[in-house]
């Protein structure tokens, strides 16, 4: 089984203005909703690939309860731990010929609240995989990803983590099974500036020393790069399309390379299914779906998701 955690969930209000004008009354164009968060979208963009996940992490009121409903709409298991004090965040994206976002609070989470999330991560069998991603609130520790990755050691469990900056390096002596920072995150973490692909590799390589097993870097229209655990480093320009929405991509290549390695085992192929995963939901007004990557992939020349 796969698990992800998203400490604080959204409900994601997109809302389009043409002309927007500041200090005026303005009326949207178009209007979208969506339940948010990086955890969650791994587990939508699974979801859409064919692959069962549960969704973990907390909720409260009556936002929290509307995103256990769209993500139950999409066929995606959740068992949130419902918070009592506070409402799961609103996240406002004002597209107008400018993208303006307004981002909620969430929920005042407890250590009550926390220690029921061990108690569901004690439940994890030999297997699963659990994937950790996005920032956590200020009302929780921030050694959040480290606490809960010491305490799982010597679990059979492949843990991936999509984090940035300091949440990020304190796992690493832990040995994710996969990290994804994208070659800014990972140039800030070393304090350079990484442009091409051989400027990423030897800072991919360096965070495998530290502990990561397997380390995927996006780079946005340049493509991505892995350098994996077996000594394999594969790396590709995007699939060609015209980018509409970024929001998502990054989450959709984690869930493509977990989609593509339970599929095959083969790191290059998981690498490649990433990439079309991420590319697919940059592509869209939406998150990938299945047809969308297989497109892609039958692009690239790669095997199709069945």
């Amino acid at each position: 089984m796969i698990y992800t955690v998203t400490f604080n969930p959204s409900l994601d209000y997109i809302a389009s203005v043409d002309d927007f004008a500041l200090g005026k009354t303005n009326r949207t164009s178009v209007e979208l909703m969506f339940p948010g968060g990086k955890g969650i979208n791994v587990s939508l963009v699974l979801q859409n690939l064919g692959f069962e996940s549960t969704a973990l992490g907390f909720m409260a009121g009556f936002t929290g309860d509307e995103i256990a409903r769209l993500l139950s709409e999409a066929k995606v298991n959740s068992k949130f731990i419902k918070v009592d004090k506070g409402i799961s965040r609103i996240n406002l994206k004002l597209r107008a010929e400018e993208e303006t976002e307004i981002n909620g609070m969430g929920p005042a989470i407890g250590r009550d609240d926390i220690q029921k999330l061990y108690s569901q991560l004690d439940e994890l069998k030999d297997g699963d995989i659990l994937v950790l991603a996005g920032s956590i609130p200020s009302v929780m520790p921030e050694s959040m990803y480290m606490d809960i990755m010491k305490y799982l050691s010597g679990r059979n469990l492949k843990i991936v983590v999509d984090a940035t900056k300091d949440l990020l390096m304190n796992v690493l002596e832990y040995h994710p099974f996969l990290i994804k920072p994208n070659n800014h995150e990972l140039g800030e973490i070393f304090g350079v500036e990484l442009r091409t692909k051989d400027d990423v590799i030897p800072y991919a390589k360096k965070m495998q020393e530290k502990g990561a097993k397997n380390v995927l870097v996006s780079m946005a229209g340049e493509g991505a790069l892995l350098v994996a655990e077996d000594g394999t480093v594969v790396e590709s320009k995007p699939p060609k399309g015209t980018v509409k929405n970024s929001v998502g991509a990054g989450d959709s290549m984690v869930a493509g390379f977990v989609a593509g390695y339970l599929l095959t085992g083969n790191y290059e192929q998981a690498f490649y299914t990433g990439l079309c995963t991420g590319s697919a939901s940059a592509f869209s007004d939406n998150l990938a779906t299945k047809q969308e990557v297989n497109e892609l992939l039958k692009g690239l020349g790669r095997d199709e998701i069945e």
